[in-house]
C-alpha cells in the first residue's frame, strides 16, 4: 500500500484542519446564535470523523490475504468510502437542513455577526489550504484525462473524496457568509436559516454523487483500457500463446486487480509446457504490473470467448 502515501497525506492535511475549523464554528455559533454557522460546524465535525473513516479503511485494505478473504482486504476502503457519503448525507445534510427549517420557523437575530465573519474568514483559508492539497495530488493522478473522467474512472476513493468535501466546505463557506450578512443587512433573520438549507443542499449533492462512485467500486469495477491491452500483450509475446483472447477484471483495490486470462495454447503443447507458460506468464506480470495481485488462465479455444464475450455484451445492452 506504498502507493496511498499520497492520499495519506491528503487525508491527514483534511483532518487537522477540519477539526480545528468544528471547534472554532461551534464556539462562534454558541456565541452568537447563527444557524448557518451552527450547520458549518455540524459539516466540520463529519468531515473529521469523515477523514478517520478513511484512514481506518486504508489501515484495513492494507491487511494481507486470508482464509475467510483470499483475495485481500482491499474493498474495505470502498466500504467505508460509502460509508462517508452517507454520513455527509445523513448526519451533514439532514442536521443542516433541520437547522435551517428550525430557524426559519422560530427566527433569531444573530448577535456578535463579527464573530462569524471572521470565523468564515479563517476556515475559508484553512480549508482552502486542505483543498490545494487535495487539489494537487488529484492533478497528479488524472494525468490528461478529464476531471469528470478522472473521478469516474479512478479507483482510489481517499483522494477525491477529500476534494468533494472540501470543494463542499469551500462552497458551504460562500452560503453561510452570504446568509449571515443579508440575515444582518436587511434584518430579515429568516436568511440565517435559509443559508442552512442552502448549505444542506451542497452536502447532499456531494453524498450522492460521492455514494454513486462508492457503489460502482464496491459492485467491482474492471481494469483500465490500458492495463488490459498491456495484459493481453504481455501474454500474447509468449511463444506457447497461440492468441490472448480477452481479459476478465476487477478491481479489488486501488492497486490490485484480480485478472482472468482467456488463452489459446499452441495444440502441441503438453501439461508441463502450459503450466510453465503460465508460471512464466505470473512471473512477468509481477515483475511489470505488480498492480495484477492474482492472476487466473483459462485454456479456451477463440471461438467459445467469442460467443461468452457476444453473451456479456448483448446482456449489458439489454440491462
Amino acid at each position: 500500500m506504498a502507493g496511498h502515501s499520497g492520499s495519506r497525506r491528503v487525508i491527514y492535511a483534511a483532518l487537522a484542519g477540519n477539526l480545528a475549523i468544528a471547534l472554532t464554528k461551534f464556539a462562534a455559533a454558541a456565541f452568537t446564535g447563527s444557524s448557518a454557522m451552527l450547520s458549518e460546524g455540524v459539516h466540520s465535525l463529519v468531515d473529521t470523523g469523515n477523514g478517520a473513516l478513511l484512514l481506518y479503511g486504508m489501515r484495513r485494505a492494507a491487511r494481507p490475504p486470508d482464509r475467510t478473504h483470499p483475495l485481500g482486504h482491499g474493498r474495505e476502503l470502498y466500504f467505508w468510502s460509502f460509508i462517508v457519503a452517507l454520513l455527509v448525507f445523513a448526519l451533514g445534510a439532514g442536521v443542516s437542513f433541520y437547522e435551517g427549517i428550525i430557524h426559519i420557523m422560530a427566527p433569531e437575530p444573530v448577535f456578535n455577526a463579527k464573530v462569524n465573519y471572521i470565523v468564515l474568514g479563517l476556515s475559508f483559508l484553512f480549508e482552502g489550504s486542505s483543498w490545494l492539497v487535495a487539489l494537487k495530488e488529484f492533478r497528479q493522478q488524472k494525468g490528461r484525462q478529464g476531471w469528470f473522467q478522472a473521478v469516474r474512472r479512478s479507483k482510489d476513493p481517499s483522494v477525491y473524496t477529500v476534494l468533494f468535501e472540501d470543494s463542499a466546505a469551500l462552497l458551504g463557506l460562500i452560503v453561510a457568509f452570504a446568509g449571515i450578512l443579508s440575515a444582518e443587512l436587511l434584518e430579515t433573520p429568516e436568511l440565517d436559516g435559509a443559508g442552512s438549507i442552502g448549505i444542506a443542499i451542497i452536502l447532499g449533492a456531494t453524498a450522492v454523487f460521492l455514494a454513486r462512485e462508492s457503489k460502482g467500486l464496491l459492485m467491482g469495477e474492471p481494469a483500465s483500457p490500458d492495463v488490459q491491452r498491456q495484459v493481453l500483450a504481455i501474454a500474447q509475446e509468449d511463444p506457447a500463446v497461440q492468441r490472448a483472447n480477452g481479459i476478465l477484471s476487477v478491481h479489488i483495490g486501488p492497486e490490485e486487480i484480480v485478472a482472468g486470462l482467456s488463452i489459446e495454447f499452441e495444440d502441441h503443447l503438453t501439461a508441463p509446457e502450459i503450466e510453465a507458460c503460465v508460471e512464466r506468464l505470473e512471473a512477468r506480470l509481477k515483475k511489470e504490473m505488480p498492480q495484477i495481485s492474482k492472476l487466473f488462465v483459462k485454456p479456451q479455444a477463440t471461438g467459445t470467448w467469442e460467443q461468452r464475450r457476444k453473451a456479456i455484451a448483448e446482456a449489458s445492452d439489454g440491462s
